[in-house]
């Protein structure tokens, strides 16, 4: 199979998890699990799914010890104060307003890669970061989402994190082409288990793991090897052999596959105007995506 295919093939998957943790998060997170106990707990069980992984199939090694800072940030804006910001903005806000939020990391992408990494800015990006946006605006809809004083803090929070996470995006990328992802991945997770720890110790102690229901098992299962085990495997490989310009552009894919989730177990139901506003999105990441893999 082709690197181009497989890149787009993992960058889809991504998106097709990461759509569906907006609303899986919710079902467990505040009334089981409080957010930053969530997060250690998540960064934690995806931290030991990597060590094997990478144990198995990659032994690799950071062999540059100036990389360990690197590595260090990495940690910070990739996997502690993303998903921290992140779990903690969506326990107060909707899972819509945050989807809409999580749009502005494409934008951010472009722009820090622009600066950090040179990459150009050609036409065919911009075009279409603006069709796929526009595509998933519609999709989400003007009237499901708004504003409010009882949200505006979770949706700072949610907005932090889609600059924050954009940032990681760039950032890692010289570290991915250096070594192999998942080897960065590993280091990454591996602090950041510290700078969550703080944060999430007491709540994690307050989840009464002897009495949770078989779904919020299933929630966990889901968030913590799903939406972030593999989630961080496949953007990591996608990392070293795209750009991350289309890496990011893939984030709008994830109100498409959500809304797709929901029709399919039948919470929602597909209309022209959702079909539409899908093509536009599939478009706007092709095109954006063209000349970018």
């Amino acid at each position: 199979m082709r690197t181009n295919l497989k890149v787009h093939l993992a960058l889809f998957m991504v998106s097709l998890l990461y759509g569906a943790t907006f609303s899986i998060a919710k079902i467990a997170m505040p009334e089981y699990i409080k957010p930053f106990g969530f997060i250690l707990l998540r960064v934690s069980v995806a931290c030991v799914c990597i060590f094997f992984f990478h144990r198995h199939y990659v032994k690799g090694a950071i062999t540059d010890k100036k990389d360990l800072l690197p590595l260090f940030v990495s940690a910070i804006f990739g996997v502690a104060a993303n998903m921290l910001l992140f779990f903690k903005g969506l326990s107060i806000t909707t899972p819509i307003n945050a989807s809409v939020l999580m749009l502005n990391t494409p934008i951010f992408v472009v722009v820090f890669a622009a600066i950090m990494l040179k990459e150009k800015l050609t036409w065919n990006k911009i075009l279409g970061i603006i069709i796929a946006s526009a595509g998933a605006l519609m999709l989400i809809g003007g009237k499901r989402f708004q504003f409010q004083s009882a949200t505006v803090l979770g949706d700072i929070f949610v907005t932090l994190n889609a600059i924050i996470y954009a940032f990681y995006l760039v950032y890692a990328k010289r570290l991915m082409v250096k070594y192999h992802p998942l080897t960065v991945t590993l280091y990454a997770f591996f602090f950041g288990i510290f700078l969550v720890l703080p944060f999430g110790l007491n709540q994690a102690l307050e989840i009464d793991f002897m009495n949770l229901p078989a779904l919020i098992w299933a929630c966990i299962a889901f968030i913590t090897i799903g939406s972030t085990f593999l989630t961080y495997v496949l953007n990591a490989y996608a990392l070293k052999h795209a750009s991350s310009s289309l890496v990011g552009t893939y984030i709008y894919l994830q109100p498409v596959l959500a809304t797709l989730i929901a029709i399919a177990i039948g919470k929602d139901m597909l209309s022209l105007e959702k079909f539409i506003s899908m093509l536009i999105v599939f478009g706007g990441v092709y095109l954006a995506g063209r000349k970018a893999a």
